[in-house]
């Protein structure tokens, strides 16, 4: 039987959860505050039951609560659905400081429960594939990665470009790697409103050498998502907005002493069509049910806000460089 959910927040990005859930037949509440959420919960479910007080939804029986609220709620409502017992899905961030994040986390073992956290592209099929490719040794030794994440819009007041864009990014770097970088510099600019970067550009440096750089800007005159993995043999490209994974077979040979670039055309990766969103949900739905920890669980999560806290401090401190502990990537 597929156990049942209950969603907090149908919002821009909320209203998707409620209908990927919908459809999976596992919703069987939905809470709102606002009328229009309220409506956009009838609407996108139609014949579920509708609240406005996250009370109602503590108190309930559901097991396992979806929590897509703005990201200066998530630590209360998650501490509060884990209290009440409840399995959590929460979307990203999961808190707003590395510390609140590593409480919840505590808690969530202390408790016997499933966190999870919504960095939805660790379940694109493209991603995955690619993660294939890096752990295989197709690409070589992985030696640049930068990930561009730019648009024009949705220009957000209650937090900036990096904590609104870049956890995506981050997430899947340090996945790729499996190591969280131990130096991090951010610098940017707040053009639309006071003190909330539009702008930001993220440089990361591993112990390994590796280094990678992430590019977010919602003032940017096209759409563009890609991410690129440059290695020791291959390079790979994974565009989300042309929903293609390319890799090039081009790298660079030494003859005589002088470095000679070799160009090769590049090969698309093909991968299934499955829409990201609903692995994650069918992630979800699966770990409450096998009580096994999910891809995206508390422990990954943490990594990626103790990269982001240091990239706040650098992007505050205009660039100053900001070490942070190493370890490895959970």
């Amino acid at each position: 039987m597929t156990p049942s959910v209950v969603v907090i927040g149908c919002g821009y990005w909320g209203k998707n959860l409620v209908r990927n859930f919908h459809q999976l037949g596992a919703l069987q509440l939905v809470c709102d505050t606002t009328e229009e959420g309220r409506a956009a919960a009838a609407a996108t479910a139609p014949g579920c039951e509708v609240v406005s007080d996250p009370e109602a939804v503590l108190v309930s029986p559901v097991p396992a609560v979806v929590i897509a609220t703005p990201a200066e709620t998530h630590f209360l409502l998650t501490r509060r659905a884990l209290e009440a017992g409840k399995d959590v899905f929460v979307e990203k961030p999961l808190a707003l400081t590395y510390d609140e994040g590593r409480q919840l986390v505590d808690l969530a073992r202390a408790r016997g429960r499933v966190l999870m956290v919504g960095h939805v592209l660790e379940y694109h099929p493209g991603i995955l594939k690619l993660r294939d490719l890096v752990a295989s040794g197709e690409l070589g030794k992985v030696r640049y990665i930068y990930s561009n994440r730019l648009s024009l819009g949705k220009i957000r007041r209650e937090e900036n470009i990096l904590w609104s864009f870049a956890p995506h990014d981050i997430a899947i770097i340090l996945r790729l790697l499996g190591e969280t970088p131990f130096e991090v510099v951010a610098c940017g600019g707040a053009y639309v409103s006071p003190n909330i970067a539009d702008v930001t550009v993220t440089n990361l440096l591993f112990d390994n050498g590796v280094r990678a750089h992430i590019f977010v800007s919602w003032l940017h005159p096209f759409k563009e998502q890609r991410l690129v993995v440059v290695g020791s043999k291959k390079m790979a490209s994974f565009d989300d907005v042309g929903k293609k994974l390319v890799v090039y077979d081009q790298h660079v040979d030494w003859n005589n002493g002088v470095p000679v670039p070799v160009k090769n055309g590049g090969t698309e990766i093909p991968f299934s069509p499955e829409e990201p969103l609903r692995n994650e949900c069918l992630a979800f739905l699966s770990s409450v049910e096998t009580r096994q920890q999910p891809l995206t669980d508390g422990e990954s999560a943490v990594a990626v806000l103790k990269v982001l806290q240091a990239a706040q401090r650098s992007l505050t401190t205009n660039g100053q460089n900001v070490a942070i502990p190493m370890g490895a990537y959970a």
